[in-house]
């Protein structure tokens, strides 16, 4: 299993918004081969800033399956013109487990 971690800088005012979007779009990532699960959590401390994790079967259903997909471009026009800067998006796999 991979996890996306995504940090996401949304303009101030626009945060009901922004999920709004998010809520009309997930099935869009949902239904790609390789999702497993998507989770989305707001900053204590700066309300404008979300953390999106998604649980992808392999890297390359996020990058290839889901990015290189037809639903991307309708993901990305729902969602980008929030974003202050770019999201820094990485992938993590699980190396130890309590």
């Amino acid at each position: 299993m991979i996890l996306e971690h995504a940090y996401l800088e949304v303009t101030e005012g626009q945060e009901d918004a922004f999920l709004e979007a998010l809520q009309s779009v997930k099935h869009l990532i949902a239904r790609t081969d390789g999702f497993i699960g998507l989770e989305v959590s707001r900053c204590v401390e700066q309300s404008s800033n979300f953390l999106l994790l998604v649980e992808w079967e392999s890297l390359e259903a996020h990058t290839v399956n889901f990015r290189g997909g037809p639903d991307y471009d309708r993901w990305r026009e729902a969602l980008h013109h929030f974003y202050v800067t770019m999201p820094r998006v990485e992938h993590f796999e699980v190396v130890e487990v309590a």
